[in-house]
């Protein structure tokens, strides 16, 4: 699994000009699944997501989870964050997970972390999608097996 979180003031995702997600104050997600993932992986890393400390106390020390600023997420998937580029111009994704794996794997993220803090909106699984944010800081995080 890899994830990429940037924490951000607002962020919205689109999809054939109509808006089908959108937040204020918390984190866009993008979450790209492997061929070896699985729901016990996905738990993990909802665990670390909830967990981080990345928003800024009265002290402006990161000190904050997601959780104690009411934040909210906007979870997209992104099969291209297994993009490998090794080898030529052509990027090769033989290490994301089939569409169906893909797609099960990123429901079962959706639904848990929904049910752990309720705020959660969501792009379209395989739409094109056109994703908008203003990123707070900036502050990226990018988690994934070799980070964990």
């Amino acid at each position: 699994m890899r994830v990429v979180i940037q924490r951000v003031k607002e962020a919205k995702v689109t999809v054939n000009n109509e808006c089908i997600g959108a937040i204020k104050k918390g984190y866009l997600i993008f979450l790209g699944v492997g061929s070896q993932d699985n729901k016990e992986i996905a738990d993990h890393y909802i665990d670390k997501i909830l967990k981080l400390r990345i928003f800024s106390d009265e002290m402006g020390k990161t000190n904050l989870s997601l959780q104690d600023v009411g934040g909210e997420i906007l979870l997209v998937s992104q099969f291209t964050l297994y993009a490998d580029c090794k080898r030529g111009n052509r990027p090769d994704f033989t290490k994301a997970a089939k569409a169906g794996l893909a797609r099960e794997i990123y429901e079962y993220f959706l639904e848990s972390i929904k049910e752990r803090i309720g705020r959660v909106q969501a792009g379209e699984f395989g739409a094109d999608m056109e994703v908008s944010l203003i990123n707070d800081g900036p502050f990226t995080i990018v988690l994934d097996e070799s980070l964990m």
